[in-house]
């Protein structure tokens, strides 16, 4: 039987850091317990699940029966309680079916609803199975100055439902943007929520432990209306002859773009690069099979971080931003080794 699963919502905007900080948790898991992690993208192309995969297998010192203890599942395409929760209880049923976990760590999409995530959480078939702990939210504190976050729902409701505010990026932070912070917690969420600064997302695992006051703060929350879909994921569709897969999504004022590439596609990776260092956009996410070997990608505010992976099953990217542009595709093309 799975009962009172200790459970934890790791929440944040847009790049903030919160898959780094997943890795990070990762690192610090006791060896003999099995967590389970649930993922959920704004995009339709998931990509966190294979990242998280594959720097946890690059990872020295690897020990092959401890990443069997770890088990990861997506939900993809918008806010995961989309359709009144059903794909994330669907997707959290045969997480926990199948991993039987001693934690369980949600990551929400950055555009996500996080008191709609609380509320599909604490219904009462999940009452007995799960004990809902420390909600963690990761700030960029430097956003606080663009009125683009602080106007944005979203955003201020990441923070409002905090037991924990992380204030990642610190090592790029003024002195008065971690004053910032301070203050715009205590304006925006409980009295006494304990503000931490980290750099890479790397924040003690103890931070986790302890019951959550959120959920008493979420029961008067009205949910946003969602309807279902009955599209299939563009995830679990076969490539065409073109080897090449192509799905938008909107919503929350941002618009995505995504590709999957079949194995066989084999980018340049110097002209990967250039290509990414070209683009205006809010965050590009990718896992690329290149030249080189296998990468992954993250741009934020113009910034690119590359990292080898141990594998990838194939080439995904994802692309946020407020418009899309149609030459992305050609510009794409152009950067395979053989196009």
């Amino acid at each position: 039987m799975i009962k009172a699963v200790p459970t934890n919502i790791i929440t944040g905007f847009l790049g903030v850091g919160k898959t780094s900080s997943l890795l990070h948790l990762l690192k610090q898991k006791p060896a003999n317990e099995r967590w389970a992690i649930l993922i959920n993208e704004f995009g339709e192309i998931g990509i966190d699940g294979s990242l998280v995969n594959g720097s946890r297998n690059k990872a020295p010192n690897n020990n092959a029966s401890n990443e069997k203890r770890v088990f990861i599942r997506e939900v993809p395409g918008g806010c995961m309680c989309c359709a009144a929760g059903l794909p994330m209880q669907i997707a959290l049923n045969q997480l926990l079916a199948e991993s039987k976990p001693n934690r369980l760590l949600i990551e929400p999409t950055g555009l996500g609803h996080p008191i709609e995530v609380l509320q599909t959480l604490a219904a009462e078939h999940y009452q007995d199975v799960l004990d809902i702990q420390k909600t963690v939210t990761l700030v960029d504190a430097r956003k606080l100055a663009d009125p683009r976050y602080t106007s944005h729902d979203t955003f201020n409701q990441q923070i409002a439902i905090a037991d924990v505010v992380v204030g990642n990026k610190q090592d790029l932070y003024t002195h008065s943007d971690a004053e910032a912070l301070e203050t715009y917690v205590v304006q925006r969420t409980k009295p006494n929520t304990p503000v931490l600064l980290c750099e890479k997302g790397e924040f003690p695992i103890s931070v986790l432990k302890g019951s959550s006051s959120a959920l008493t703060h979420i029961k008067a929350q009205k949910l946003h209306d969602h309807k279902a879909t009955n599209t299939p994921s563009i995830n679990e569709q076969p490539f065409p002859d073109s080897g090449v897969l192509r799905v938008e999504n909107k919503g929350e004022g941002f618009k995505a773009v995504g590709w999957r590439f079949s194995p066989s596609k084999e980018f340049d990776r110097i002209a990967l690069l250039k290509w990414m260092h070209n683009l205006n956009v809010e965050r590009l996410k990718a896992v690329v099979i290149t030249s080189d070997g296998v990468f992954s990608y993250n741009v934020v505010d113009n910034e690119i971080t590359e990292a080898e992976l141990s594998e990838c099953s194939e080439t995904k990217i994802e692309i946020i931003a407020i418009e899309l542009d149609p030459i992305w595709d050609e510009e794409l093309t152009k950067c395979l080794s053989v196009y």
